[in-house]
């Protein structure tokens, strides 16, 4: 009699547990992208960003940029403005992503040399940035929910449990049909990503070198992109990161890129 008891009680206690939630799951693809789409972000963030582009040889082009970023209401506004070389001097990228799965990215970019605003067709959202291996594509947003996902395993990097996530392409447009991603438990930041085109083909990967937290917030600091065919990289790191500083809407217009923010 007394094992009997003992054995039911054991029984009541697991059950218990697992009422009160502490049997532990493993997220599904779909939640872990959407943690990653839904990581806490500070209200606006301003900065300086450097880009430099590197081919197979090892030469270098650098860029210096400054960058703003604020969220209002379901939009994300960013604005970016190259300050050198010369040759690139006041050019300006705008990008409004939204909330919404249905609702594509809008992008703008300011010429210098044409003295016009040009909006970002979605023909040309696949066009190299700047002569950067990222894509305007690539600086939006995409919503999770225009992917299916699955986890098709876990690593351990610097001491943090990653999940593979494998994302294929089910609504929207893209040019690429699957992705690879290594995403940190907890923080939900990509620490790897692989980009394959709609035939299959691996065509770029992007690394992240640098992550901290800054004032509460997972920051990615320092990225680079690099193209599996002909070993062309750009590299993208942030400094001087300045958080909640009151940037108003009015910043991200199109008349602000073509006078600049004074």
């Amino acid at each position: 009699m007394r094992k009997t008891n003992r054995f039911l009680i054991v029984l009541f206690i697991f059950a218990a547990l697992a009422v009160l939630g502490f049997a532990q799951t493993n997220p599904t693809g779909l939640e872990i992208m959407t943690n990653v789409f839904e990581r806490p972000q500070p209200d606006d963030m301003e900065g300086s960003l450097t880009m430099t582009l590197k081919n197979a040889r090892g030469d270098q082009r650098v860029r210096t940029v400054r960058q703003n970023v604020a969220r209002f209401g379901e939009v994300e506004k960013k604005l970016l403005f190259f300050s050198a070389p010369a040759d690139v001097r006041d050019t300006a990228f705008m990008n409004w992503s939204y909330d919404d799965p249905s609702a594509s990215d809008d992008q703008w970019i300011y010429l210098p040399a044409l003295r016009q605003v040009r909006r970002i067709s979605a023909e040309r959202k696949n066009d190299n940035f700047m002569g950067s291996d990222f894509t305007y594509e690539d600086l939006g947003e995409r919503h999770p929910e225009l992917d299916s996902h699955r986890v098709t395993g876990t690593e351990t990097i610097g001491g943090r449990t990653v999940y593979v996530v494998e994302s294929v392409l089910a609504g929207g447009t893209s040019a690429y049909g699957r992705t690879v991603s290594w995403i940190a438990d907890g923080i939900w930041i990509g620490l790897r990503r692989e980009f394959y085109d709609t035939a299959g083909k691996h065509v770029k990967t992007l690394e992240i070198e640098e992550y901290r937290e800054i004032d509460g917030f997972w920051t990615i600091n320092r990225m680079t992109m690099t193209n599996a065919a002909s070993g062309h990289s750009t590299t993208m790191e942030l400094s001087d990161l300045r958080f909640n500083t009151g940037i108003a809407e009015s910043t991200f217009t199109e008349r602000t890129m073509t006078r600049g923010i004074r």
